[in-house]
């Protein structure tokens, strides 16, 4: 496990769901595709929820409560329940910011954690530490591409009826 490089990642993937967010309208934050799309606002309070009470507080558990029960956690139902697309974005990016930086010292203070050390998931199964904290790595990939996409199809929705084929294929 590469953990300084991982760790570094996870610093530098902040930024950039800061800057992927910068500047943006109102509507633009809120704005969504179709109604079973998140707005970038709904990813980046998504992102916040997840960092406090998802992968920190799982891997955890299984670094050092392997036999306590999971929290449970609704990440898809927090995003109406909690009303993220209701929320400032400034405030919500400080949110994510800060819970982030929260997590990266708590990794930094694991020192050499065991990432094989496993522990029996709440829906059957077990996890290693290793893939949990992997998940939490390739989590902020899969929604830097989800921002992206969302900033596509906007650029897309903007310029109707014209299209952007041109620019190659999305």
């Amino acid at each position: 496990m590469h953990l300084e490089y991982l760790t570094t990642q996870m610093a530098r993937n902040t930024e950039r769901v800061r800057l992927l967010v910068l500047g943006i309208s109102d509507e633009q934050a809120r704005w969504k595709p179709d109604a079973n799309s998140w707005s970038i606002l709904e990813v980046v309070n998504h992102l916040c929820d997840e960092e406090r009470e998802d992968f920190r507080v799982r891997l955890d558990h299984i670094l050092h409560h392997p036999g306590k029960a999971w929290p449970p956690i609704d990440p898809q139902g927090w995003v109406t329940a909690r009303r993220y697309n209701e929320r400032d974005l400034d405030e919500s990016v400080k949110n994510f910011v800060l819970a982030r930086q929260e997590s990266l010292d708590w990794l930094q203070s694991l020192g050499t954690p065991d990432w094989g050390r496993a522990a029996e998931t709440p829906w059957g199964g077990t996890i290693r530490a290793g893939d949990m904290f992997a998940a939490w790595v390739t989590h902020d990939t899969l929604h830097l591409r989800q921002l992206v996409e969302l900033h596509h199809a906007y650029v897309v929705y903007l310029t109707q009826p014209y299209a952007p084929n041109y620019a190659g294929e999305w």
